[in-house]
């Protein structure tokens, strides 16, 4: 049976469409890889790319992909909202089917010793995959930004663990790893004050003292004239969609600031949206085996 594993790398590109397009057509036509989905953010001023396959074509893709972006993406002047540390800022592998987490693991390697030596380009593993405990968590990691890899690379305990130890002049460094599936989830509200926004992420968050297994920012959408709480939740059955929307509508009341919409980045199970529907609609013993498209793929 064949092996399936989820990628999810994300560019710091999210303006020029013409750059995302040639990025993302290292995963078009390729035998034994199916693009998934994607999608820009100009105010990220980043691109999240969802890709599936087996482990050999999927590392292929992946690596002429970052090569792409290396050429393409210039990071000394790069601006967005997000935090980045390089012109490909994560690569995480997710094992999907057949395919075991130490499988991921062993991909993520490969590939992050092919980037470094192909590149040029400094390689941190991080989640399942890292090196050392501190380099788990990709916060960690990314702290900093581009603008502070010089010295921190400088710093004991942040050699990278491939390519050369100083970073790639425009194209910055490169998280690589493997994780479980994680949902990328961002609540707007009805203020254009950022400070507001950056106090509710620090509630919300786990390290703030807030959900277990959520990260989060406060954004500017200056196109919209909102903001942004942009989170990620490391483990949807532990720390739910809806938990994290509620969360952020009571912590936006003490402000006087309302929920105005919100959007999911990239793909999402099934079961995270059943259990948030379940919630909203106050199911009794609602199943995921109750969704109709769950049997028809049986």
């Amino acid at each position: 049976m064949n092996k399936i594993i989820e990628c999810v790398p994300n560019f710091s590109e999210g303006c020029d469409a013409v750059k995302v397009e040639k990025i993302v057509d290292a995963f078009r036509g390729k035998k034994g890889v199916k693009l998934l989905d994607y999608s820009s953010d100009p105010d990220h001023n980043r691109s999240v790319i969802t890709v599936a396959g087996e482990p050999t074509a999927l590392k292929n893709a992946v690596i002429e992909a970052i090569g792409i972006a290396v050429e393409l993406i210039d990071l000394t002047v790069h601006q967005g909202q997000h935090p980045r540390i390089g012109a490909v800022d994560v690569v995480p592998f997710i094992p999907l089917k057949n395919a075991t987490m130490e499988e991921a693991i062993a991909l993520s390697k490969s590939v992050a010793s092919e980037v470094g030596r192909r590149f040029n380009l400094p390689v941190f593993l991080y989640g399942k995959s890292a090196s050392a405990s501190h380099r788990e968590n990709l916060a960690n990691v990314r702290s900093g930004q581009f603008e502070g890899l010089p010295g921190k690379m400088l710093q004991a305990g942040w050699k990278p663990d491939f390519g050369p130890e100083t970073p790639h002049p425009t194209a910055g460094a490169v998280a690589i790893g493997a994780r479980v599936p994680l949902i990328a989830y961002n609540v707007n509200i009805g203020t254009g004050d950022l400070a507001i926004a950056q106090a509710i992420a620090k509630k919300v968050r786990h390290i703030g003292g807030g959900l277990r297994y959520c990260k989060a920012i406060g954004v500017a959408l200056k196109e919209r004239g909102i903001t942004q709480i942009s989170m990620n939740l490391t483990d949807y059955t532990r720390t739910a969609i809806y938990q994290a929307q509620e969360m952020v509508r009571m912590e936006a009341k003490r402000y006087g600031v309302q929920v105005v919409g919100a959007e999911v980045i990239g793909l999402v199970p099934m079961q995270a949206l059943a259990d948030s529907a379940a919630y909203y609609l106050g199911l009794e013993n609602f199943s995921v085996n109750q969704v109709l498209e769950t049997k028809l793929m049986e």
